[in-house]
């Protein structure tokens, strides 16, 4: 009776991602040219202050994903995540009516702070899922951002026919049923008993990477979180750049491309990542997620056509194994009263590689599209972003190495490193 309570509040938290991640991708085709359209419609200034709402919006989610960790251990995931929601609501309003980049701006300031419940939702998945359950549910999780940003950006683009700002509109009102949905139905995950103090120590965004330097494997797998994370966003950042430089696509053809990105994430996470675990191990799947990963960047650097980067696109679904698996396996080397802290500490570390990778990828596509560059070589972030994933596999190998045994998967505690 108790795990068939807990197996049905899993399409109680899949809902309310899928509807925090449909507003969040209704903006991803109109933020640009709106930020453009602030700064006068100089496209040069407007790509440049993007840049900066990219980093402003990893920043407080990096600042305050282990806050909402540590609140979210103390008074349960429910309530932080409908402040979070409601927050997100209000950040949508401001944006929809903002006069200016400066208020634009706050408006994506605020979007990171309430980004960041994806924190409470990780934890959430990690107190009602079953040991040898968590890596197929932290693959639902991914599947449900993937259908988000499949559907997201394409009704955004519809809307903005109706005006750059409709998509904001829209997003608020996906915001507002999103956190009626949550108060009336979202059941709390977290029993009493296993809820500890907030500590402002462990909040802090530096402070909170202790959690992850407790257990050696999880201090591993964290190096390849960042990794994975800095060579993902340096190549996020960078992909229409070097689409439309080395190919000539249009807002259309980058468009199809990301919802193609989008199925495949949805297919690999919401299908292969379970039954590739269930036969092969996390381990295993971890492994491949790196090195076809890996493959898939090199693909894009070289790729003669644009069609040819669709192979690319379909290699690189295969990374999404590693992502799941790693989560799942740290979920399950910590105590069920570090969940919160643990994830947020992840959460934080992806934040700081999104702040760090659109800043190296766009500037090495810079130079290496300039006129100081020696050699032209517009695949230059992706080769780098191949170079680091060449590393996070070492260290994940070494990681193994040192914890061979299958108590390293169990769930219990890790090995303190």
């Amino acid at each position: 009776m108790h795990e068939k309570r807990h197996t049905a509040a899993i399409p109680f938290i899949l809902v309310t991602l899928l509807i925090d991640v449909l507003g969040i991708g209704l903006l991803i085709p109109v933020l640009p040219e709106l930020v453009t359209e602030l700064a006068g419609g100089d496209l040069t200034a407007g790509s440049s202050y993007y840049g900066w709402f990219i980093a402003a919006y990893a920043a407080m989610q990096f600042l305050f994903a282990p806050v909402l960790g540590g609140l979210a251990d103390r008074f349960g995931r429910r309530p932080v995540l409908l402040v979070s929601l409601l927050g997100a609501g209000i950040d949508y309003l401001v944006m929809a009516v903002a006069p200016n980049l400066t208020v634009l701006f706050i408006g994506r300031v605020i979007s990171g702070v309430t980004g960041a419940n994806i924190t409470a939702a990780n934890a959430y998945i990690a107190d009602v899922s079953p040991p040898h359950e968590r890596a197929k549910n932290f693959g639902l999780v991914g599947a449900t951002f993937g259908v988000g940003f499949i559907v997201g950006p394409a009704l955004g683009g519809l809307l903005a026919g109706l005006g750059l700002r409709a998509p904001f509109y829209a997003a608020a009102g996906l915001a507002l049923v999103n956190w009626l949905y949550g108060f009336f139905i979202l059941p709390e995950s977290l029993k009493p008993e296993l809820r500890r103090e907030f500590s402002w120590r462990r909040a802090n965004p530096i402070g909170s990477f202790r959690s992850l330097g407790r257990y050696s494997l999880v201090r591993d797998l964290a190096f390849t979180y960042v990794c994975f994370g800095l060579a993902q966003n340096a190549m996020t950042a960078t992909w229409v750049l070097y689409t439309t430089y080395r190919f000539g696509w249009d807002p259309l053809l980058n468009g199809v491309s990301l919802a193609v990105v989008g199925v495949f994430s949805t297919l690999v996470q919401g299908v292969l990542v379970r039954l590739f675990v269930a036969r092969f191990g996390e381990r295993t799947a971890i492994l491949v997620g790196i090195v076809m990963a890996a493959v898939s960047f090199v693909a894009y650097g070289l790729s003669p056509f644009g069609w040819a980067l669709y192979i690319g696109i379909a290699i690189g679904s295969l990374g999404g194994l590693a992502g799941p698996s790693s989560q799942s396996l740290i979920s399950r080397s910590v105590g069920a009263d570090e969940q919160g802290e643990v994830q947020g500490a992840l959460a934080s570390l992806l934040s700081l590689t999104g702040v760090a990778g659109p800043v190296v990828g766009t500037a090495l596509f810079a130079y290496f599209t300039s006129a100081r560059s020696p050699v032209d070589l517009p695949g230059a972030p992706f080769f780098v972003g191949s170079a680091l994933l060449v590393v996070a596999l070492v260290v994940t190998l070494k990681a193994f190495a040192g914890h061979p045994s299958a108590a390293a998967d169990e769930a219990a505690t890790g090995d303190p490193g």
